[in-house]
């Protein structure tokens, strides 16, 4: 997947703990210079939720799109995906209908 052209803009970004256990991920996809980026797929690994690490790999997902120029970063989570909305909320994002 990498070596295809949709990921030429993207980029995957991986948090650890004090112990340098991998404990959240991210990969971020940018549109290009002015347009949204997209920071999905993220995940915490179970054992290490309610930590801030989904909030920590998120901000640092927002800084990376900015660092490509994207000009805003959305999320497509259902609205039922309360751990997801909580996350992305705790991350200064909004939630729209």
């Amino acid at each position: 997947m990498a070596a295809g052209l949709p990921y030429a803009d993207a980029r995957c970004l991986v948090a650890y703990d004090d112990q340098r256990n991998a404990v959240a991920a991210v990969t971020v996809w940018s549109a290009g210079p002015g347009k949204p980026g997209l920071p999905e797929p993220m995940g915490v690994h179970r054992e290490h939720r309610g930590h801030g690490y989904g909030k920590a790999i998120t901000v640092a997902a927002a800084a990376a799109l900015q660092e490509r120029g994207s000009s805003s970063a959305i999320v497509c989570t259902p609205s039922s995906n309360v751990g997801a909305v909580a996350t992305y909320k705790s991350a200064h994002f909004s939630a729209t209908p």
